[in-house]
């Protein structure tokens, strides 16, 4: 039986990661870092049925020696680095901590790897965030990198760790550089899944109107679940490597509203509201990726349109407010 271990195991892609891992008949092993509330952090496996089909393991990004025990007792065949400090607006109001769980901390897994089990494959969760204010109209492997909050430089930071140990150690280290991806999983901190629940509580009558901020900034969304699949093709490849995972299509927040308002039967011009407050201090107005390299060398593919998305997150909102009704 493979093995598999997860940092950031109780997020929406560990979760998903997990479930599909599973069912490709792995052992899952879940780092946790432990805190006051973790009885509930295991809401996203339970979620998928999942959670006691894992193993957990107490572990920390910020410390070294916690990560070479875990390589150490549980030697993975498969290591995939996805926690983060991973909200960025919240970068801007802790840098140092994203810097150091963000970046350092990918960093501490990658030296634990080559310390106590380097024939390990290790995947790095880079981000599209790292492209910032964009040098190309579409963004590929090739794209220079231009950061544009604490939290894309860390992101960036961890990337270049990724190439440097394979370069430098032979490492068996690939970065999926994914765009957004989301699902009834997201946290609803991101502007997603704040949209779908807004649209919940909207049509359930607990609210009237949703904030938002930039609604002109345009993202390349896809489903995390199918993004999580590129993440294992990656460690599936005989050479490791660094790919854009991505739709190539992007929309608009004020058109994800959109369609999520009409999901529900209800005009987003009659409740989506602009608060500056949301605006951010440097901000990225487009994404959009280039998955061609994804698409030849490994076959993937994202499969799950933006319509069916949306409409899988407002139903789950939905659900969820009525079932605490």
């Amino acid at each position: 039986m493979r093995k598999a271990l997860i940092t950031g195991v109780t997020g929406q892609d560990g979760a998903y990661l997990s479930h599909f891992l599973l069912s490709k008949g792995y052992h899952v092993v879940g780092m946790l870092r432990r805190s006051a509330s973790s009885d509930i952090i295991g809401a996203r496996l339970r979620w998928l049925g999942i959670l006691d089909d894992i193993e957990t393991a107490d572990g920390d990004l910020t410390d070294l020696s916690s990560l070479i025990r875990l390589m150490s007792e549980h030697k993975p065949d498969e290591v995939y680095n996805l926690a983060a400090q991973s909200f960025v607006a919240t970068s801007w109001q802790q840098p140092l901590l994203t810097g150091q769980v963000t970046g350092i901390g990918a960093g501490h897994v990658l030296e634990a790897v080559r310390i106590a089990h380097p024939q390990a494959r290790f995947y790095q969760a880079s981000s599209s965030e790292m492209f910032g204010k964009i040098q190309q109209e579409k963004q590929s492997e090739t794209t220079p990198f231009y950061p544009r909050s604490p939290y894309a430089v860390a992101k960036l930071y961890g990337h270049w760790m990724t190439v440097n140990y394979r370069e430098s150690f032979g490492l068996h280290a690939s970065s999926g550089i994914l765009f957004n991806h989301e699902s009834p999983l997201r946290g609803i901190e991101f502007v997603t899944r704040h949209i779908t629940d807004g649209v919940a509580q909207i049509k359930l009558g607990l609210a009237h109107e949703l904030k938002l901020g930039n609604v002109n900034a345009t993202r390349d969304w896809g489903h995390a679940k199918d993004y999580v699949k590129a993440m294992w093709l990656m460690l599936q490849q005989d050479v490791a490597d660094d790919y854009v995972i991505a739709t190539g299509i992007t929309t608009s927040v004020q058109n994800f509203a959109e369609i999520a308002f009409a999901h529900a039967g209800l005009r987003a011009a009659d409740y989506v509201k602009v608060d500056p407050t949301r605006l951010r201090p440097a901000e990225v107005d487009v994404l959009r990726g280039d998955p061609g390299k994804a698409a030849q060398k490994l076959g993937w593919k994202s499969e799950v349109p933006l319509a069916e998305l949306a409409a899988e997150m407002v139903d789950a909102d939905l659900a969820r407010h009525r079932a605490k009704k």
